[in-house]
Formats: structure tokens, C-alpha cells, sequence
């Protein structure tokens, strides 16, 4: 066996490695509760594949409800699609900040829960309307009106997601999973309304293993919350305070309906939007009413409520669902950090 070599004086200390960057490499735990959440995701890890596709028939349904449920899955990916982008960049971000092992990883579960949800919605477009959602020739003034909106809807997305690549790295975790919190509460709100409401068997295992994984987001979550919470400054708080009301107006497209002064859409979207929903509801999808949607938004509103006001963060004003809370201004399309 060859000797060591060992330099006169000793060894020579390695560069300092500049940061923020992934080296050098560690596997920290603090937070037990959060490992045990990654190791229940591995366990429950399910195949979009595996679902019974086959029992998905375009035959059962009209054209109209066909165009319906694909204009609905559209919508869903402008939030669902972003979801692997999203928390694949905050994956990076978590190792360049040296977060402990547990946080990195679970931002990892997501990421790959995401990328399943997005499939689905890839699976259910194909089925029903193949070259959906944008690439298709309409050929009638209801597919021209949902093909238009969902032109429009994209465009917006890819505004928010600049904001996003900006703010990822400007705010503080607190601030980003307050978006990530209000993005979570909002699905495990939406896929157990759809579960319940669909009638179709294809749907409602979907939405409930969607809503499965959407519960456990929620959970790393608050977990993490609950550790970056206290000690926040006021000038924090104010932040967060805003996220919450740029996240009810980002998620309310899905949840229910866009605000009005703040999406960048044309005068006759809304009315459109209304047609295709309708028809996405009557195919049996599980598309809630107007009045149900509101409701499902408002329980979800006043969880998020008692959570944030336990630590001193005030809660926004939502007067589109008469909730009260500290006035918010305009909110820019680049302070909403887009989750889901």
C-alpha cells in the first residue's frame, strides 16, 4: 500500500465555496415530525397510469360536455402544470440554503406528487379532446370562445410565473410557505368538493388521491410554518398578510372566480367561463355550483384565518366573501407567488 502523502505544515485547507450554492453537502435532521412525512410519501406514491382510463369513454359523453371537462382540466393545469416548476426551483433553493435534510425532501415529494397531478390533467385532455388544450383548430363559436379563454388564462399564468422566478429568491420561507399554505388549503379544499360531487369513477379516484396528496402538502406545510413563525418582524408580517390576499385572488380562477380589476382578461371571458363550467358540471365532473364554490372558499378563508391570526398576522379583507380583515391595495401580478 503507497504512504500518505502529507505536505510540510499540513494539509491545506479547501476554498471557502461561495455561497448560496448546493456544496457542501450535508444531511441535517431537526425536525423529526417532518422525515416521517417524507417516508409516509414514499409509501403512498401512486401511478396516474394505473388508473382505469379505459373506462373513460368519450362516447358517454356530448360534444359540449367533452369541450367542458377539457376547459376545466385546462384551467386545473394553469395550476397544476406549474406545480412541478415550482417547488423543483424551491427544491434548489432549499439545498442552496442549506435547509435541513427533511425540508429538501419533502419539497422533493411534492415536486413528484405535482408531476402526477399534471398527468392527470394530461390524461383527461387526451381522452376527451386530443391536440387539447390549445393545440386544435375550433370550429364552432364554442369551441372559438373556449379555446380564446384558454389562450387568455395561459397568458396569465406565464405572468405570475415570472414573479415567481423573482420572488423565490427574494422572500423569506416564511413568506413563500404562506403561499404555499394558502395554495395547499385551497386544492384540499377543491379535489374533496370534486370527489364528492363527480359521477364518474375515473374522476373520483383521481380526486381523491389528489386530495390525499394535497392533505399531506398541507401538512410539511404548517410543520414548517410552525418552526419559522415565531420571532417574524412586523415588516414580515405585513408581507405575509399581503401574500394571502394575492393567493385568494390567484386561486380563486380554480376555487371559484376570477376577481374583477386584477386578472389581465377581456370583458367577455367571465360570461364564457360561465358556459363552459356549466357544461364541464353537467358531464357529472363534480364541478360545485356558484354558491358551493363560495362556500368551500369561505371554510377555507377562516382555517387560514385562525392559523395565521395565532401568530400575530393579520388576516386581508376578502369583500367578495364579505370576510373582514386589514384593507389590500392593488396587488401586483409579480408579488403572487403561484402555487398549488
Amino acid at each position: 500500500m503507497a504512504d500518505l502523502t502529507i505536505p510540510e505544515g499540513g494539509f491545506w485547507p479547501a476554498p471557502e465555496i461561495p455561497q448560496p450554492n448546493i456544496y457542501p453537502m450535508e444531511w441535517r435532521v431537526e425536525t423529526e415530525k417532518l422525515a416521517a412525512i417524507y417516508e409516509k410519501s414514499k409509501r403512498v406514491l401512486w401511478n396516474p397510469a394505473d388508473l382505469p382510463w379505459d373506462d373513460l369513454d368519450p362516447a358517454d359523453f356530448t360534444r359540449e360536455q367533452r369541450l367542458g371537462i377539457m376547459y376545466w382540466f385546462a384551467v386545473l393545469a394553469n395550476f397544476d402544470a406549474s406545480g412541478p416548476a415550482v417547488f423543483a426551483r424551491a427544491t434548489i433553493q432549499a439545498f442552496e440554503k442549506h435547509e435541513e435534510d427533511p425540508v429538501r425532501k419533502c419539497f422533493f415529494s411534492i415536486t413528484r406528487d405535482e408531476m402526477n397531478h399534471e398527468e392527470c390533467c394530461q390524461r383527461s385532455i387526451a381522452k376527451l379532446w386530443p391536440g387539447g388544450p390549445l393545440d386544435w383548430t375550433p370550429s364552432d363559436d364554442l369551441e372559438k370562445a373556449a379555446h380564446n379563454n384558454i389562450g387568455w388564462l395561459y397568458h396569465n399564468g406565464g405572468r405570475y410565473w415570472t414573479g415567481y422566478t423573482s420572488a423565490v429568491g427574494k422572500y423569506s420561507l416564511p413568506v413563500l410557505f404562506t403561499s404555499f399554505m394558502m395554495g395547499e388549503m385551497a386544492a384540499s379544499t377543491l379535489f374533496r368538493g370534486m370527489a364528492t360531487g363527480t359521477r364518474h369513477p375515473v374522476f373520483n379516484e383521481m380526486f381523491q388521491r389528489i386530495g390525499r396528496d394535497e392533505s399531506r402538502h398541507l401538512q410539511i406545510c404548517m410543520t414548517i410554518l410552525e418552526n419559522e413563525w415565531p420571532g417574524l418582524t412586523d415588516e414580515t408580517r405585513g408581507l405575509i398578510t399581503r401574500q394571502l390576499r394575492a393567493g385568494f385572488v390567484f386561486l380563486s380562477m380554480i376555487l371559484w372566480e376570477p376577481p374583477s380589476g386584477f386578472w389581465d382578461l377581456p370583458p367577455y371571458f367571465l360570461a364564457n367561463h360561465r358556459v363552459l363550467m356549466d357544461h364541464a358540471r353537467q358531464a357529472g365532473l363534480g364541478v360545485l355550483s356558484y354558491e358551493e364554490q363560495a362556500e368551500n372558499w369561505r371554510v377555507a378563508m377562516a382555517k387560514v384565518r385562525a392559523i395565521v391570526e395565532r401568530w400575530g398576522i393579520a388576516f386581508p379583507a376578502i369583500p367578495e366573501l364579505d370576510l373582514e380583515g386589514v384593507p389590500v391595495e392593488f396587488i401586483d401580478p409579480e408579488e403572487i407567488i403561484p402555487v398549488f
